[in-house]
């Protein structure tokens, strides 16, 4: 007599693609709302992180960018006018601060804030300048991005996107030396919201400090010629194209009733 064993039925049936699809979306849509979170919560905490803080990671900075501090003449010109433009700024912790310039002798066309209240300039920015009154605006438009702490705020995204994803792949190391928060900061791109509110910070700096906004449009109207000729600057690596920033700009001069004036000569680079 041939005995048979019994067949027993799987009760867990192998789930199918309809299934597997639904779990992948429920993984994937959890993981990106837990980063979205993160990057939220850490954005509404940035306004916390202490000064000595940020002058700690600037410092790393600046030994990068200017490794030699230049003392000229046209350093010092540089610093008279942002102490003047300080007396000018309301009286606010985040926006009172003693700011330095540093400025750095190469052709570069581009102007930086560095964390630790630096405003990088460099000689080829000043030499696109027509008037005082264009760097008046730019020195503004850094101060802006200070008052909303974008350059900090910039800087920790990048950073903590570099952390999600080292610790996605098992890599840790997200940055070796003060070489790489350098390279972050000079290629970090400010969203067109950040640039519009700097903007219009710079815009009122400049009406406070001359009484009138003539000059604010110039640098952005030199800019937007040379990137039509498809003359690439580092300026358009951290900054968005200045199109928009010139309608923008306009706008907001036809609604605060701004007046535009002759703008005064740049003599800062007769060092």
């Amino acid at each position: 007599m041939s005995f048979k064993s019994p067949i027993i039925e799987n009760k867990n049936p192998e789930p199918n693609k309809r299934q597997l699809l639904t779990i992948f979306f429920l993984f994937g849509g959890t993981l990106t709302f837990l980063i979205f979170l993160i990057f939220y919560l850490f954005n509404q905490l940035i306004y916390l992180v202490p000064l000595e803080v940020e002058e700690k990671i600037g410092n790393l900075i600046i030994e990068q960018i200017a490794p030699e501090k230049e003392n000229s003449n046209i350093s010092q010109q540089l610093n008279v006018l942002v102490d003047e433009i300080e007396t000018l700024l309301p009286n606010k912790n985040n926006v009172k601060r003693n700011y330095e310039v540093i400025y750095v002798p190469e052709n570069t066309v581009n102007a930086l804030a560095i964390p630790g209240n630096k405003i990088v300039v460099y000689e080829g920015l000043l030499k696109e300048l027509k008037s005082e009154n264009e760097l008046v605006m730019i020195l503004g438009h850094e101060i802006g991005h200070f008052a909303h702490r974008d350059h900090l705020r910039s800087l920790g995204n990048m950073l903590l996107f570099k952390l999600i994803i080292s610790s996605i792949i098992g890599d840790l190391d997200i940055f070796s030396s003060g070489v790489d928060l350098a390279n972050v900061i000079v290629n970090t791109q400010y969203s067109q919201r950040q640039e519009m509110k700097a903007d219009e910070f710079g815009l009122d700096i400049l009406n406070k400090y001359y009484g009138h906004v003539g000059g604010a449009i110039a640098f952005f109207e030199t800019l937007e010629k040379k990137e039509n000729n498809s003359n690439k600057l580092s300026f358009f690596s951290s900054h968005p194209s200045p199109q928009n920033r010139i309608k923008n700009l306009r706008k907001i001069i036809e609604k605060k009733d701004y007046i535009e004036s002759q703008p005064q000569e740049l003599n800062i680079l007769q060092d």
